[in-house]
Order: C-alpha cells, then structure tokens, then sequence
C-alpha cells in the first residue's frame, strides 16, 4: 500500500515539474521581450541622452506670469528648475497665457447651501527656442481641487485659498512633467 502511494506521489511531481517547465518555457520569451521593450528613465543619463532633463530646465527663462496665481505658479517653476541659480543666458522660454479660474458650488443641501467648493484653473504654456524665435511645444493644462464650505467665512477663505495653492503646485508638476517628456524625445 505504502509502495502505492508512493509512486503517485512520484508521478504527481513529475507532472508538477513537466507543468512548470511548460510554463517557464512559455513565460521566458516573454520576460526577455519586456525588457527590451525600451524603458528610459526620464530624468536619467543614458546612452541615448548624455544629458538629463533637469540640465535643460537650467536653460529655461520663466517669463513673469500675471497676477498673484500667476507669480505663485513662476515662483514654484523656478523653485523646480534653478537648482543653481537662475540662467544668465538662456537657450529657452517658457511662458504662459493668462490663468483662468472657476469655482463651482457642489453638494447642495435641502436649505439651498453649499457644502463643497470646486476650483478649477487652467492655462496653456509655449516653449520658444531663443535662438530661432521657433515654438518647440505647447499644452494646454488643467488642474482641479475641491473643498470644504463651512459656516465660518475664515475658515471657507482658508480652505479655498489652500486648494488653490495646491491647484498651482499641481500645474508646475504638470509644466515640469511635460518638458521632461520633450526634452527626453529630442
């Protein structure tokens, strides 16, 4: 009986091992295919580009943008570019048109009140080559964040001033997350 048992047990592991080899045999083009599927960092120096993103974002001028939004969102953007000091000769511009802001009640109760804000800001940036005078990238961005409306009027200006703040913070990662991408593909 126990010579029984033992031979299935043989036999199940054999068919365990044929199983697996099946599927390491099925398994293993595809692994080596994905990892030459051309995966780059970013933000890496490689090869293919002996110079990162962040040396190019050295070379940009941030022309002044328009109102306090405008120079929170500049501020930020040099705050991520200049991590040496601000170019004295710059190979690019970067500039923006005029932020536009909306606010949008949400949640309304039984009484006609709002329990949530929503803003929304949204603006488009063009990349200019100094040299040429030539439009290297533009985009359009948007970004949005919601707060809470609550029956104190500090507490609601607060709040919406907060969910700005983080709105901006968001299009400079945009800003910055775009020309990353443009400076990686030229």
């Amino acid at each position: 009986m126990s010579l029984l048992v033992n031979q299935r047990k043989r036999i199940g592991i054999k068919n365990i091992m044929k199983k697996n080899k099946r599927l390491c045999l099925l398994v293993m083009p595809f692994l080596l295919f994905m990892t030459a599927c051309g995966f780059h960092p970013i933000y890496g120096v490689n090869k293919y580009t002996p110079v990162g993103a962040e040396t190019k974002f050295e070379n940009i001028y941030i022309a002044s943008i328009d109102d306090r939004e405008g120079q929170f969102l500049r501020n930020e953007l040099i705050d991520r570019f200049y991590r040496s000091g601000r170019p004295t000769d710059p190979q690019y511009t970067l500039s923006f048109s005029e932020l536009s802001e909306s606010i949008k009640e949400l949640g309304i109760t039984v009484d006609a009140d709002a329990t949530r804000g929503q803003l929304k800001i949204s603006t488009h940036f063009t990349l200019t080559d100094n040299q040429t005078g030539e439009i290297l990238l533009e985009r359009s961005l948007r970004s949005i964040a919601t707060y809470n409306i609550l029956a104190s009027e500090f507490t609601n200006r607060v709040s919406e001033e907060s969910a700005r703040e983080n709105v901006l913070r968001d299009l400079g990662r945009q800003t910055e997350q775009q020309l990353a991408l443009y400076f990686k593909r030229h």
